[in-house]
């Protein structure tokens, strides 16, 4: 593939609900650009887009995936995204280095509530944006419906550039409102026909429309609109640029990609609306050593720096990372530094991805996208740069998992190889998470909900030939004490020769869990414990707080004071003293109190107005309690709670149900909290159980 400046490239991503037809429309694309000579079909499971085994088992995307082609003079870098919400990582590292972005929406199913969310997502995200609306070739396309929803969203931003040509319930074709042309099917052929008289008085009105929005670009256009005089081509293309860069305008394309209607007008309005790498804002980065933000520019002139967008592991090629120049350009054998770890390598190989191919270059230029391959120091989200003229830049941030299961390698013989699938896995795919937790014993995988994990399970299978059994997550909880107590511990052992003795009092108190774990102190008088002995009391207390008494869960939250005890000239050693420090807490336990501290957990909860209610109802059901409330844009509130983590292990799941799929969450662990009394027995018995059922 040949060199491009920075005038004659684009970078879009294609974003949209599952089903709505993004793979589809990078077939189409590919095809009519003469980039293949066959169009692939998603159900036929040939497609460029979705090559991934997982992919092909569901007939829908899971991983973002480059498409560059090459159209009249210009190249441009398709991203196609996964419509999946709980993929959400993978389309927001797509979003953070595309300077426009095309809609898909399904024509037969209507304005669902995932095009509500990603229309949302662009809005916030200020991304100049294309609307798609695909499968007009289906019956019982309700046109004025489709529009009035999108007014109702982005109000008079939606503006139709195409109107469709429907006689009966068959779509013909379209008319070009900026060109005034009548596009008709003839065969497997678009041909350009006079515009049928029954639209005439329609176009009129939706033109008009057009006028008002390219006047509005600019004052000077606006004196001649209302002044009679008519706008130029140049004026209108112009005007509408303007407004598109400016997210004032998202056109409206109406097309079938079965047909292939529609997809040269996109390509068109790519290349006279979108903006270029160069256009819109610059480039904010910062000094990596004094923090200090600066601009760069998207130009080869600048020294070079790229942010890692995606990383994907090859079982032939090894580690790719997708990489967006910001400035300058890179060439093999260039150093580089990875300016977030200060790290120096030589860049071996690049290429070019067209979904799975590679495509041979020798140069990166400003504004491009390309891959690095095989540098391990390599990551997504880090920031390469020229190591004389650093720059670190921001990426999206990668959501943390909302839901955990355990798993367990049903071969044991897999044990050591399941450790180095899933890392391999989280790198990439960082949204994703795994843990050994050392107090239940289980490993944990994270993700942003089942279908998520599933598709992390399946790539275990599929790619490293690793099967699991599924288990729930156990809860980690702490013990601690409530009541504030004074004991003797006494340690004696004759057997014969030296033996052991040791004897302890010791002042047990509760203190807050969350800021201490455990505070030693001692207030001795007359010698009657040793100095020396005073870490082996401290050593036994805290070796028998790594099981409490409850259901052996490690002890937090408890102040230790030595006030006194006795040894013997003889007899007495660290290990006595330790064992004496034991038995101390031990008789403690019968009139401390002792309880169980279970794990709270701060939620941020994103859910349109509608929701409010039973959402916050919810969560008061939930034993939690909300702090408070923000609101944001389209109609959304975001709720601030706190909730026990016990309650919240599937909410994922109960959320999306609630919300009607619309709603999303974050959650991070802020303290632990005391069981209620009357829910102890409960939780006490429930652990037992799953004990002895190991």
């Amino acid at each position: 593939m040949k060199h491009y400046d920075i005038e004659h490239l684009r970078t879009i991503a294609v974003i949209g609900h599952p089903g709505s037809g993004k793979t589809s429309f990078m077939e189409s694309v590919l095809y009519v650009t003469g980039a293949t000579n066959k169009k692939g079909r998603v159900d036929d499971k040939n497609t460029t887009s979705d090559y991934l085994t997982e992919e092909k088992q569901h007939l829908s995307s899971i991983s973002t995936t480059l498409i560059p082609v090459e159209y009249e003079g210009y190249k441009f870098n398709f991203l196609d995204t996964p419509g999946n919400r709980e993929l959400v990582s993978e389309v927001y590292q797509a979003l953070s280095v595309v300077k426009g972005a095309i809609l898909m929406i399904d024509g037969s199913k209507g304005i669902d509530i995932g095009t509500e969310q990603v229309l949302a997502d662009l809005s916030e995200l200020n991304i100049p944006t294309i609307i798609f609306i695909n499968k007009m070739d289906k019956e019982n396309i309700k046109i004025d419906e489709l529009i009035k929803s999108l007014h109702t969203m982005i109000g008079n931003q939606a503006v139709p550039f195409l109107w469709p040509i429907v006689e009966g319930q068959d779509f013909k074709g379209y008319v070009d409102m900026v060109e005034m042309k009548a596009n008709v099917l003839e065969g497997q052929k678009i041909v350009e026909k006079p515009m049928p008289d029954f639209l005439t008085d329609k176009v009129e009105e939706l033109r008009e429309k057009i006028f008002e929005s390219v006047a509005e670009t600019s004052e000077e256009l606006l004196e001649k609109y209302f002044g009679g005089e008519v706008l130029t081509q140049d004026e209108i293309c112009g005007g509408l640029r303007t407004g598109v860069l400016a997210g004032d305008l998202k056109p409206i394309v109406f097309g079938s990609l079965t047909k292939d209607i529609g997809v040269i007008d996109i390509l068109e309005m790519i290349r006279k609306f979108m903006p270029a790498p160069n256009d819109l804002k610059p480039k904010m980065g910062k000094d990596p050593k004094t923090g200090e933000a600066f601009e760069r520019k998207t130009t080869d002139e600048e020294p070079f720096s790229a942010y890692v967008f995606k990383t994907t592991i090859d079982p032939f090629v090894g580690t790719m990372n997708l990489i967006k120049v910001y400035s300058g350009t890179l060439e093999s054998g260039q150093k580089i530094t990875v300016t977030n770890t200060n790290k120096t390598v030589k860049v071996g190989s690049i290429t070019i991805l067209r979904g799975k191919e590679q495509l041979d270059t020798d140069m990166i230029h400003a504004g491009d996208i390309g891959v690095i391959t095989k540098i391990d120091e390599i990551f997504t989200g880090c920031t390469i740069a020229d190591p004389k003229n650093q720059i670190v830049y921001e990426g999206p941030g990668f959501p943390s998992p909302t839901i955990y299961i355990a798993v367990k390698p049903k071969n044991k013989k897999d044990e050591d190889k399941i450790s180095s699938a899933l890392h391999k896995i989280a790198i990439e795919d960082p949204s994703f998470e795994y843990k050994r937790n050392r107090e239940t014993a289980q490993l944990l995988i994270g993700g942003q909900g089942m279908t998520h994990i599933k598709y992390i399970l399946e790539k275990l299978k599929n790619m490293f030939k690793v099967e699991v059994d599924q288990l729930e997550q156990k809860i980690v909880y702490r013990e601690t004490i409530k009541k504030k107590v004074t004991v003797d511990g006494r340690h004696k052992k004759q057997s014969g020769g030296s033996g052991q003795f040791g004897v302890v009092k010791i002042i047990f108190e509760p203190v807050n869990a969350n800021e201490i774990d455990f505070e030693f102190s001692e207030k001795i008088h007359g010698g009657s414990v040793p100095r020396g002995y005073f870490p082996a009391v401290e050593k036994g207390l805290i070796d028998t707080f790594q099981k409490g008494p409850l259901a052996g869960f490690p002890v937090i939250g408890i102040k230790a004071t030595l006030i006194d005890g006795s040894y013997h000239a003889v007899d007495s050693n660290e290990i006595s003293f330790k064992l004496a420090a034991a038995v101390a807490f031990k008789n403690a336990i019968q009139t401390c109190v002792p309880t169980l501290l279970e794990p709270t957990m701060k939620l941020d909860i994103v859910i349109k107005d509608d929701y409010v209610g039973d959402v916050m109802g919810d969560i008061n059901r939930r034993r939690g309690q909300v702090l408070g409330m923000e609101p944001m844009n389209g109609g959304r509130q975001k709720i601030i709670a706190e909730c026990p983590e016990a309650e919240i292990m599937s909410y994922t799941i109960d959320l999306m149900a609630m919300t009607q799929g619309t709603g999303s969450f974050q959650r991070v662990f802020v303290r632990y909290d005391e069981v209620p009394q009357h829910m102890l027995d409960g939780v006490l018995k429930q652990l037992q159980e799953d004990k002895e059922n190991k």
